[in-house]
């Protein structure tokens, strides 16, 4: 799906934002027709061509997209499914996201390692350091490794492994460590399934295809990092650097990249099994970059102009300065007034 590909339909109205949340001029992209897609959770893309997943219950299966969104051909799924959530890529291959665990009682969740070429697949199965997490969201950096945010209303965990998806033994299990913690605010961005806090549960996620942009979803909004040397656990170990709304759907959980840098965003069909399946949206490269970061002070020609003291040196010496003449002062005072005593 390059951006020449996608149909424009219209502009997507913006809503009042919290502050710190930036409107983004989202764009229908296409409209999914098939109802095999009223479920979709998972969404991602190699090279010109999208890939989408349901959750449990249709999650047997990966369909391959067109640039209007029809289904082209659907490839099983290798794996008999639990609840896959989520869907990256890595090197040609898809990777669907078994993390999903309402009920948080799993002892295991899983990687689907898949050919879309060949409909190949295997398991790798990972374990969380801590006990059982529902999970909706992976990311795959630039170093290859899988990272996980889990789905949690109190605030939701970053958990990686030590090596790439593609070295993690089949069927493992490979054990997960946690690296931070990742708290979304309570923007109030209209959007998600009622009766939720929509802004604060994380939905999705998704790295661009050079690695130095990640993005989190929760049902409303969209959280952005830049991403240095790969490291997509790490640059999730600190502050988002932007945040966007994301257009009002009825169950936002889907999120992927293209390959010009424009972020798809795609939604459940919702509550409503009469309603018509929500469009895929699209967020432009240019609405989502992350503000750059500003240079460091110039420095000062000093052939041309002498150096002078920094002002966070001369303060204290001024300072000093002034309170010896204030000693000096006042002892001269008492001296003068002991001497007119004797």
């Amino acid at each position: 799906m390059r951006r020449a590909a996608l149909p424009v339909a219209f502009v997507v109205g913006a809503a009042v934002l919290a502050p710190g949340v930036a409107a983004a001029q989202g764009e229908v992209s296409c409209t999914p027709k098939d109802p095999g897609l009223a479920e979709l959770s998972g969404l991602t893309v190699i090279g010109d061509t999208a890939y989408a997943v349901g959750d449990s219950g249709a999650d047997d299966r990966v369909a391959q997209l067109d640039s209007s969104c029809a289904v082209t051909r659907w490839i099983p799924n290798p794996v008999d499914p639990y609840d896959v959530e989520d869907l990256a890529s890595v090197d040609g291959r898809l990777v669907l996201a078994d993390i999903g665990d309402n009920d948080r009682h799993r002892d295991t969740v899983g990687l689907v390692r898949l050919d879309p070429a060949s409909g190949a697949g295997d398991l790798a199965r990972l374990t969380y350091p801590d006990g059982a997490h529902d999970a909706e969201a992976l990311l795959i950096g630039g170093d290859g490794r899988p990272v996980i945010v889990t789905k949690d209303s109190t605030g939701s965990g970053v958990y990686t492994t030590d090596v790439p998806v593609a070295d993690l033994p089949s069927p493992g299990p490979t054990a997960l460590r946690r690296v931070a913690g990742f708290v979304p605010d309570d923007t109030g961005t209209p959007g998600g399934p009622p009766l939720l806090a929509g802004s604060t549960l994380v939905t999705g996620g998704a790295v661009t295809a050079d690695g130095t942009l990640a993005a989190v979803r929760t049902y409303t909004d969209v959280y952005l990092w830049s991403v240095p040397n790969g490291d997509v656990a790490g640059a999730l170990s600190r502050p988002a650097d932007h945040v966007v709304a994301a257009p009002a759907r009825p169950q936002g959980e889907a999120a992927a990249f293209t390959a010009d840098g424009d972020l798809l965003l795609a939604s459940e069909q919702g509550i409503d099994p009469a309603a018509p399946l929500p469009p895929i949206d699209v967020l432009r490269a240019a609405d989502i970059a992350p503000a750059q970061t500003p240079d460091s002070t110039p420095v000062v020609d000093t052939e041309d102009v002498p150096a002078e003291p920094s002002s966070s040196i001369l303060g204290p010496l001024v300072v000093a300065a002034a309170s010896v003449l204030v000693i000096v002062g006042v002892t001269a005072v008492l001296v003068v007034r002991v001497f007119r005593r004797r």
